[in-house]
């Protein structure tokens, strides 16, 4: 083989190998942009014109954008989405923490994956069967849960009840996502070298000391995480509201999401419904971009 042959196969060779990382990543890429990217520019583009899925767009300028000043549902949809977000970042951290601290101690190693297991199996079940379960198990008429919550002397029109139905809601949505928490959070424990607790102890720190001083500071890369994605989640939520009270009673319990929904689908306003998306969109970016900027000052780097 010639010299002038050898140098074209390698020549070949690292062509190859440099195109390698982008071949094995475009299908990812595409996608991405097929299924994020596309509709993010639709949703720019549909936001100025007037559409009902059926005839011909016409250009409406920033008609759809003015309506987002005089609609009170959707300052409804906004009260209920950020009430629910909050309340699921809360409960999350908080149970998801002492959930994992708990199934972390001392304990037979059977009981602790029995544990494990029946946390987190909730999780794997998916929103359209959980919502339809507890939407049976809620119904004041022969659902378990209200009649046992009617014998304690509690409400049992959990969902028909506009002093109630979100809190129903919340509930439900932290039965079937507090799994992911626990698994994130005691990941993030069971990472935690045991010598640091070891020499604290030797040091006289108490338990809440150490638990301050070690277990926060260490666990707060799991926690911010878990911040960031029950962020995320709880505010594009859309199924239980939608399978369980339909956004009611009244709209108290209407998501923006359920509400960009019913826009497009059941008005056919689709100029409208694009606005709202683009709303969802900026929110979660913005908040999620304030969450890294403030937050991650608080977060242990190792």
């Amino acid at each position: 083989m010639t010299a002038q042959a050898i140098r074209r196969d390698r020549s070949g060779a690292a062509l190859t190998e440099r195109l390698a990382p982008y071949l094995f990543l475009s299908p990812a890429f595409l996608l991405f942009v097929i299924f994020v990217v596309a509709p993010v520019l639709a949703s720019f583009v549909l936001a100025f014109v007037n559409w009902n899925l059926l005839g011909s767009p016409s250009w409406a300028g920033f008609h759809n954008f003015a309506k987002l000043g005089n609609d009170p549902v959707l300052l409804d949809a906004l009260r209920n989405t950020l009430i629910f977000t909050a309340s699921s970042i809360v409960l999350h951290v908080v149970f998801g923490t002492l959930l994992a601290i708990a199934v972390n101690s001392r304990m037979p190693r059977v009981l602790r994956y029995l544990l494990r297991t029946s946390i987190f199996f909730p999780f794997l079940i998916s929103w359209a069967a959980v919502s339809l379960v507890w939407k049976y198990a809620l119904d004041p008429s022969f659902g378990i849960f209200s009649y046992y919550t009617h014998q304690l002397g509690l409400s049992q029109n959990w969902l028909i009840d506009k002093s109630t139905a979100l809190i129903a809601l919340i509930f439900v949505d932290f039965w079937h996502t507090i799994g992911f928490a626990f698994v994130v959070l005691l990941a993030g424990l069971q990472a935690i070298p045991e010598m640091y607790y070891e020499a604290a102890t030797v040091d006289g720190a108490s338990a809440w000391q150490r638990f301050w001083k070690i277990t926060v500071p260490l666990l707060s890369p799991s926690l911010f995480f878990v911040t960031v994605i029950s962020f995320i989640g709880a505010f594009q939520i859309f199924e239980p509201m939608f399978l369980m009270t339909q956004g009611g009673p009244g709209d108290s319990t209407i998501s923006i999401v359920q509400y960009l929904y019913q826009t497009v689908f059941r008005t056919f306003d689709v100029g409208y419904g694009a606005v709202l998306a683009l709303v969802v969109f900026a929110i979660v970016l913005v908040v999620t971009g304030l969450q890294f900027r403030f937050l991650r000052r608080f977060v242990h780097e190792a």
